[in-house]
């Protein structure tokens, strides 16, 4: 393991990105007052379409206009009301950041949905899963490259002080490559993506980003390896899915951040929420496994929820942000 750098300061939280409710300027709030030293730009699906991951990620598309058909995300002939809710939700919670963080000045993470979460989901006009046109995936990432690295730029405007982190959303990811990705039908599922199709790919868009990028993934197969090579920083993801410590060993000691989701999403039968010393628990005995000094700890790993909190209560939500962001202060002093 090598010393370097990390975009985030020794002890940070962070949430992944979702939280409950529909008022963004008290969801920012919450987030800049829980997470002081990594905020990020909160999400509020509960606001319906174009607050979606997918229709959030995909209203920063360039060129590549999106409507809704039938309750799904497609590929449309042109600009229309859709994509203007999109990037009307988009815009208004960018202002009402630089409203509340304006002299901010660490950095603060974005998301969007990554290149083949998107692909999955996304429909072209004709019907079916742009994933089934590996021509239609190569220009969905290019549009993805272009939008990300006018939305970071549109986030450094406001916040001159600040440094962007984003994080690509891929849930979707392990299906593809595994070729688990069903088709329209039901009957069928799409091919899979090539490893090193996935990688270019996803360099591609990290690259045009401009910034460090890490890669969320909510699932027990996380591609770490492929991950770290296409020049993410970091991964994050949730710490109970995780059956198999030695790729994430690795991943670690080539260098790779760990965004560790070490508390639950939804309260347990108790209701109680986890307390900083349980999650500070969590994340040390998997660092302890894998066998790793504790004084490089707290440097390379951010203590996150295990995934987005939207579906929480706002009370219990605001507790899991709190628990991690004395989890993160407890491992900095180990």
């Amino acid at each position: 393991m090598t010393e370097q750098a990390w975009p985030w300061p020794t002890g940070a939280a962070t949430g992944i990105g979702s939280l409950p409710g529909t008022d963004i300027a008290e969801a920012q709030r919450i987030v800049l007052g829980e997470l002081p030293t990594l905020p990020h730009l909160p999400e509020l699906p509960a606001r319906g379409p174009g607050a979606d991951l997918v229709g959030r990620s995909a209203g920063l598309l360039v060129e590549l206009p999106v409507e809704l058909y039938a309750a799904r995300w497609r590929i449309a002939p042109r600009p229309g009301r859709d994509l203007r809710r999109a990037r009307d939700l988009m815009e208004r919670d960018l202002d009402q950041l630089a409203e509340q963080a304006e002299e901010y000045a660490g950095p603060v993470k974005i998301q969007a949905a990554g290149p083949f979460t998107l692909a999955a989901a996304l429909e072209l006009p004709i019907g079916g899963r742009m994933l089934r046109d590996p021509g239609a995936v190569r220009d969905l990432a290019g549009s993805l490259g272009e939008g990300l690295r006018g939305h970071v730029e549109a986030v450094a405007r406001r916040l001159p002080r600040a440094s962007v982190l984003l994080q690509l959303d891929e849930p979707s990811l392990p299906t593809v490559l595994a070729g688990r990705v069903p088709t329209e039908s039901g009957f069928g599922t799409h091919r899979p993506v090539e490893t090193e199709v996935a990688r270019g790919l996803l360099r591609d868009v990290i690259e045009a980003a401009g910034v460090p990028a890490l890669v969320h993934c909510c699932a027990p197969d996380v591609p770490l390896e492929l991950i770290r090579s296409a020049g993410a920083v970091g991964v994050a993801l949730d710490l109970s899915l995780v059956t198999d410590l030695d790729p994430l060993g690795e991943a670690i000691d080539a260098g790779l951040g760990l965004l560790a989701g070490a508390a639950p999403t939804l309260p347990p039968a108790s209701g109680r929420a986890p307390t900083s010393a349980e999650v500070a628990g969590r994340v040390r005995r998997v660092w302890d496994q894998l066998g790793f000094p504790r004084r490089r700890l707290a440097e390379q790993v951010v203590v996150t929820p295990a995934c987005g909190l939207a579906g929480a209560t706002p009370a219990y939500a605001r507790a899991v942000l709190t628990a991690c962001r004395d989890a993160g202060r407890r491992l900095a002093e180990d």
